[in-house]
């Protein structure tokens, strides 16, 4: 391998890690909403290693699908994963200004389907990133699992983040966290 091959090495890492960021910043963003709702250290847990599987099987699967179908669905995969945040996030601020009358509420992150939606919207975006990076990527498995760590690290630091900042804000945690994911949501839209 000559000098031009371990440059060329050295920056497809470089990419990969700052792409990994990139994405893992929206799993920190929701981390943080869900957090200020009050979450416990299980559910912390939980939620985070089903974050960081779905950062690993969304570009997994956008690797295999090829450029063609990236390139038509790209677009798609970012409403549809900004429009998840914002109905999300929409839904928290309404919740945070009714008074609780016991019933459930649509999008639980304490259940098996309110985590596997969460997980699945902040993954969603991986997918046509996935596609993207499969049309130069060399090795696929250094690629998926430093989008995994990372989603799964930064949904961490999110959760464990909006956790503590949660006991100084009190009642207005759910809507300051629903704010968060409407904003989020309405950056990936426009």
């Amino acid at each position: 391998m000559g000098i031009g091959g371990i440059y060329e090495g050295w920056g497809q890492l470089v990419t990969i890690a700052i792409m990994a960021v990139a994405l893992g910043m929206d799993a920190f963003s929701l981390g943080v909403g869900i957090g200020m709702r009050g979450i416990r250290l299980l559910h912390v847990l939980q939620l985070s290693l089903l974050i960081a599987f779905f950062h690993v099987l969304m570009p997994l699967l956008g690797l295999f699908t090829g450029s063609y179908v990236g390139h038509l669905l790209g677009q798609v995969t970012t409403y549809a994963a900004g429009g998840l945040l914002v109905l999300l996030g929409g839904h928290m601020i309404l919740n945070s200004f009714r008074k609780d009358d016991g019933g459930s509420r649509p999008v639980d992150h304490r259940t098996v389907w309110g985590m596997l939606l969460i997980s699945l919207s902040v993954s969603v975006d991986s997918f046509s990133v996935g596609v993207s990076l499969g049309m130069f990527v060399n090795s696929i498995i250094i690629t998926v699992l430093a989008f995994g760590v990372c989603g799964g690290m930064m949904s961490i630091t999110g959760l464990l983040l909006g956790r503590r900042v949660s006991r100084g804000l009190g009642d207005y945690g759910e809507a300051l966290g629903g704010a968060i994911l409407l904003a989020f949501g309405l950056l990936f839209i426009f």
